[in-house]
């Protein structure tokens, strides 16, 4: 579900309904856009389907994807160990799966994480 293409400032959209989430039978799958060696470890927003996550961290032995679980880890209020890089391990555009929350759960989750 997408809502409007416009962007505002670097962040781009700020809704969690703008975000092109899915879910298997296991997980909710959330599609991410890391800036690795940012200023601060944060989700910065949401553009073309996927949540904006900078970390400071760099993007070498897994450095950076282990401060992506944590952001979203304490954006979701869920623990570190039922989220899992699906996709894009070593590149920048990824996609994480999320154990144990339905997408409605989810989706409000980063909505009041989005909004705040």
């Amino acid at each position: 579900m997408r809502v409007g293409e416009e962007e505002r400032g670097r962040g781009g959209e700020t809704s969690a309904s703008s975000l092109n989430l899915s879910s298997d039978k296991a997980s909710v799958l959330i599609p991410i856009r890391v800036t690795p060696r940012g200023h601060a470890n944060a989700i910065t927003g949401a553009r073309n389907g996927a949540l904006l996550i900078a970390v400071t961290a760099p993007p070498a032995e897994g450095q950076a994807n282990t401060a992506v679980i944590q952001v979203l880890s304490d954006a979701l209020r869920h623990p570190k160990s039922a989220l899992g890089i699906r996709r894009g391990d070593k590149a920048r555009d990824k996609v994480v799966a999320v154990s144990g929350l339905d997408l409605g759960e989810v989706r409000a989750r980063l909505e009041k994480h989005l909004s705040s």
